[in-house]
């Protein structure tokens, strides 16, 4: 009767601590012996397709997102993505966060084994009083005379343990929520990678654009420089009404001087900010520049995938997601404090008096046990912490489902953008064909008399806000496909397999040359490129 009481008496316990707590004793085994719910991921809002998913422009075909940049078929662009991923220093600091966040793992996981461990080691000398009522009265010839002693020494050398048993998955679910930060911090480095790609390819996008625009404004110049020669020899040939033609054509090309050199601003800026984007000081990339000035061209189809897709490519929506998951276990990590702790203690040492008497077998004693700690005065302190924990997860679930939501709207902004910004290409490119010559003609019937120098003065107008406005168009389309590839989460792969990314050289293209050792970082004390997860 006693065997099957004893038996019972776990099982009794247990039972009474389910009541107690929040978790029943079948959830407690389906979760493997842990108290509180086990993660499940949470529903997300996401659409089916994308709007202009019928649009010809736009394949649903799986996006090949590990090197986009690649689809410009522009070498300069390429080397700078490379550059900036090996020198970029903010992507360095989000590196070392995940080597941080690596061995804080490290650190929980080593609660699982005895958390204290101690070596001890000593040595007491004792003087005792003998006025004391406490002092021994023993006749100093008697075998107890030793007791009485007023000096003595004492060495001591011996270790303490204490284990407190994992027996409601507080420590294993910390290991998994430090797992699930280690995650997090992981797609953190992934979304700064992401985001780094796309902003260098902005940024040379913007200084191509630039290029155009200055392009533009110094032929522009040039023919309204001609402008100023004829209505120059207008006026000296005392031609009728030239009077004004003159100030009026010099006025027109100091317009156009003025906005090339608010043009060299933005250019000199863009580089700078390249060059901070590639971990250098700002200084002259004309090194890195050399090739073409033309403005990157987007593909006629791009591959989008489907929206679902967002969900598994970008970084930000994983690391949102993985931050719902280490909230969930803080949960169940605070639904263990409803418990007692439960620990094994130990302490084993060696005394004696003397040095060279420690290490004999009578010299060895020590204790060892169980113990249990609960604290059962407490509950609405602990009660109020699962709230709290439970609160925050409800809030990290919302921010989850909001970041997919932002990522399905700015995929859907960046489509509907790279598809209006090709067709404006395409009508201004014909529009700027046609003011070219309309400028053409302008000018040689202002030439022969036939026009005043207002229609020139406005057709020449004309020619350059279109000029300008097509090179802007250029630019925007191009922008607009780096903004989808970004909102599509490509680009973080590069990590995965540098090599792979890099284009091949072909005979007619020369790469720029390679990067001076004057402005390259130094190689960080550690790897901060995380592993593959």
């Amino acid at each position: 009767m006693r065997s099957v009481s004893s038996r019972l008496t776990p099982i009794c316990l247990l039972l009474c601590l389910s009541a107690i707590g929040c978790t029943s004793f079948k959830e407690y085994v389906s979760n493997r012996f842990k108290v509180g719910s086990d993660y499940k991921r949470p529903d997300v809002p996401i659409a089916d397709e994308w709007i202009d998913s019928n649009n010809p422009k736009v394949s649903s075909e799986e996006a090949n997102l590990r090197s986009w940049w690649l689809v410009f078929e522009d070498p300069v662009l390429n080397n700078l993505v490379q550059t900036a991923y090996q020198q970029n220093i903010t992507l360095r600091e989000v590196g070392f966060r995940v080597a941080e966040a690596r061995a804080q793992r490290g650190v929980v996981a080593g609660n699982l084994f005895p958390q204290t461990q101690d070596v001890i080691g000593d040595f007491t000398h004792t003087q005792r009083s003998t006025q004391t009522a406490l002092f021994p009265q023993v006749d100093p010839n008697s075998p107890f005379a030793n007791l009485a002693a007023r000096q003595y020494g004492n060495w001591r050398v011996g270790g303490s343990l204490a284990w407190e048993l994992d027996f409601w998955g507080r420590y294993r679910r910390a290991i998994e929520a430090a797992d699930a930060r280690l995650d997090s911090s992981i797609e953190e480095y992934d979304d700064a990678l992401v985001l780094l790609i796309g902003e260098v390819a902005s940024t040379y996008i913007e200084l191509r654009t630039v290029d155009q625009r200055l392009e533009v404004a110094r032929q522009n110049g040039t023919l309204q420089a001609e402008s100023v020669r004829v209505a120059q020899a207008r006026f000296d040939a005392m031609a009728v009404n030239s009077e004004l033609d003159t100030p009026q054509a010099k006025s027109n090309l100091g317009n156009t001087l003025a906005a090339i050199e608010a043009l060299e601003i933005q250019r000199r800026r863009s580089q700078n900010r390249l060059a901070v984007l590639m971990g250098m000081p700002p200084h002259d990339l004309s090194y890195l520049l050399e090739g073409s000035r033309d403005i990157p061209v987007p593909p006629d189809v791009v591959s989008a995938g489907v929206p679902a897709d967002l969900i598994w490519n970008r970084p930000d929506v994983r690391r949102a997601e993985r931050l719902v998951a280490a909230q969930s276990e803080e949960i169940g990590i605070a639904q263990a404090e409803l418990y007692p702790h439960i620990s094994i203690n130990g302490l084993l040492s060696w005394d004696a008096a003397h040095f060279s008497d420690i290490f004999k077998g009578g010299a060895f004693g020590g204790t060892i046990g169980p113990s249990f700690r609960w604290n059962i005065l407490n509950y609405g302190r602990l009660l109020n912490n699962i709230r709290v924990q439970d609160a925050r997860f409800q809030q990290l679930i919302a921010n989850y489902q909001q970041t997919v939501l932002t990522a399905n709207e700015e995929a859907e902004n960046a489509i509907v953008s790279y598809l209006h910004f090709s067709e404006q290409v395409q009508v201004l490119d014909e529009s700027a064909r046609q003011a070219l010559e309309a400028e053409r003609v302008a000018q040689v019937k202002y030439r022969e008399g036939e026009i005043d120098f207002n229609r020139l003065y406005s057709v020449q107008q004309l020619l350059l806000s279109q000029q300008e406005a097509l090179a802007a168009a250029r630019g925007n389309a191009a922008l607009s496909l780096v903004d989808l590839y970004r909102a599509l989460g490509g680009g973080w792969e590069i990590r995965l397999d540098p090599v792979a990314t890099t284009m091949p050289i072909q005979d007619e293209i020369l790469l720029p040359t390679p990067v001076p050792e004057s402005v390259l970082l130094p190689a960080p004390i550690a790897p901060a490129i995380p592993e593959t997860p």
